[in-house]
């Protein structure tokens, strides 16, 4: 087993470089392509968080592992609310004010409606995932005309100033973006790889894995990013990035992997850790778009939405040692 671990600790530090590297080099592509600032935070960055557990999920998919595809997607969704918006809020309370948060917010909510929707009858199919990659590809056009008039939007500004002034050539940044691609797929062929082994070995499920290890591991370029982003004042981008990787994340990441393979769902997926997702999602919801004035996650929220994760933890842990 200590081959596993080693694997995904380096599967994980491999697949963290990749994905910042392709995040950075699809970013200087798409400045050299002359895309705005707010098309590139929505897309360009979202889908390079994202990347991670796409290549991962895909590729457990492949290999026949549906609870780690699975537990990876929504595991993840689970860690970015409850574990990095509430440790983020924490830090510094998180102030929502971009119009195009406030429309992604109860977007995120009818999104992962459709997801429970789909997966109650004990499987995601071909079909499912063709209704998930086609809703995507609607909230990727509404992007663009977003991004197209987003007149004075915050969060343009925000990622405006995010965005390395000047930087490589394009040829560095293509080269790059390949070189970072490549090391994406072979360090998510090895965190499966490990992963599916630890979780033979401890006699868990690897739905559980995938939940865990996986999607936390996953989730830390969310976790990085939001942090540096609220300690600089910059709270819709710290908010953007969890909405657009839960966006991706739910139908881009699902879809894709439910294509490559029809997904089994087991129970406890249904009974135990879409309950949990459903319910964060809906804090979000409230706290973002705000009850009681401006939307905004103050420290006592952050400390709810991170105690929910403790719990979380806490009951897959007692679940799994059983």
């Amino acid at each position: 087993m200590l081959l596993s671990l080693l694997a995904i600790a380096c599967g994980l530090v491999l697949l963290l470089w990749s994905a910042e590297r392709f995040v950075i080099s699809a970013s200087a592509v798409a400045a050299h392509l002359g895309m705005p600032p707010l098309l590139i935070g929505m897309l360009v960055v979202g889908f390079g968080t994202s990347a991670p557990e796409m290549t991962v999920s895909v590729f457990a998919a492949l290999g026949d592992n549906a609870g780690i595809a699975l537990g990876n997607a929504y595991g993840s969704n689970i860690t970015n609310i409850a574990l990095i918006l509430g440790l983020t809020a924490l830090i510094s309370p998180v102030a929502v004010q971009s119009r195009v948060l406030r429309v992604e917010l109860p977007i995120l909510v009818a999104v992962t409606a459709l997801a429970a929707w789909q997966l109650s009858d004990g499987m995601v199919s071909r079909v499912d995932a063709a209704v998930l990659l086609g809703a995507f590809a609607l909230l990727l056009a509404w992007s663009i005309l977003e991004a197209r008039h987003g007149g004075n939007e915050p969060l343009a500004d925000q990622m405006a100033e995010e965005l390395p002034a000047g930087g490589a050539s394009i040829r560095s940044a293509l080269t790059w973006l390949v070189v970072g691609l490549l090391v994406l797929v072979a360090s998510s062929r090895l965190l499966v790889w490990g992963a599916v082994d630890v979780a033979a070995s401890l006699g868990v499920s690897d739905l559980v894995v995938g939940l865990t290890i996986v999607a936390i591991g996953t989730s830390l370029p969310e976790l990085a990013s939001s942090l540096v982003a609220a300690r600089r004042g910059e709270h819709d981008l710290a908010v953007g990035n969890i909405l657009g990787s839960n966006l991706f994340n739910t139908m881009a990441v699902i879809g894709l992997a439910a294509l490559a393979r029809p997904l089994p769902v087991g129970g406890e997926l249904m009974s135990r850790d879409l309950p949990v997702l459903g319910a964060v999602t809906l804090l979000l919801l409230f706290f973002g778009i705000g009850w009681r004035g401006p939307g905004r996650i103050n420290r006592w929220e952050g400390g709810l939405l991170l105690a929910a994760f403790v719990a979380y933890t806490v009951l897959l842990v007692v679940q799994a040692t059983r």
